[in-house]
């Protein structure tokens, strides 16, 4: 008998030992890769242009309009706005706060004034556009910041800018000259390669999916948000 009772438990130190192996030679879960991954290994960057060629008319057009205040492009939500703790910031930034107004007219001392939203002919963008495009417009509008959506192919003009985002200072303030000619014997200007920006998780044309928020970060709340 007390040799049957030694075998079991020799057998049963044997199957406690193999599941311990077997267990530390689990492949880890998919995203335990990643969070080792080097951030400039794999994913090296380079350097781009911000605006996209309408982004970039919109913008000259804004300063000709409206001198005197400070144009801003690309800003992401969470600079301008803040919200209460009373949920986690961090799932309101997942939601919300990195996606960028294409261009924000400030006043000099940086308090927002309008947001022009810069978008493709109807019916041209994506329905994951059109959501965004509405979640962002209904943000801005409870905040009270006036949001302008320009067509990319149908531009306003310096003085429909104005008009449209300065009613009041749109009779007061003259439209800059355009810049002279160059002269006749200045050597010819060099051409410049006009590149799009690239898509990315604040662009639409980037379809990422959302990202899981750790148990800790949906309780929390991030002091950031004011």
């Amino acid at each position: 008998m007390p040799t049957t009772w030694l075998l079991v438990l020799i057998a049963a130190i044997v199957v406690i030992a193999l599941a311990a192996w077997l267990l530390r030679r689990k492949p880890a879960a998919p995203g335990d890769g990643e969070r080792r991954l080097d951030t400039v290994v794999a994913w090296p960057p380079s350097a781009t242009r911000i605006l996209s060629s309408a982004e970039r008319q919109a913008y000259a057009t804004l300063e000709r309009a409206l001198p005197g205040y400070m144009i801003l492009a690309q800003v992401p939500l969470a600079r301008f706005l803040k919200v209460p703790t009373r949920y986690s910031y961090s799932e309101w930034l997942r939601r919300l706060g990195t996606q960028c107004a294409d261009l924000v007219v400030c006043d000099m001392a940086s308090e927002v004034l309008a947001v022009i939203d810069v978008q493709p002919p109807a019916g041209a963008e994506s329905e994951r556009a059109r959501k965004r495009l509405n979640r962002m417009a209904r943000v801005l509008k409870a905040a009270g910041i006036p949001m302008h959506v320009w067509t990319d192919d149908a531009l306003p003009s310096v003085e429909a800018a104005r008009e449209m985002i300065m009613p009041q200072a749109a009779a007061a303030a003259p439209v800059p000259a355009a810049p002279p000619p160059a002269a006749p014997d200045a050597p010819p200007a060099e051409p410049v390669e006009l590149r799009e920006p690239p898509p990315s998780t604040w662009f639409d044309e980037f379809n990422s999916g959302p990202t899981p928020l750790a148990p800790n970060e949906r309780r929390g709340d991030d002091p950031r948000g004011g």
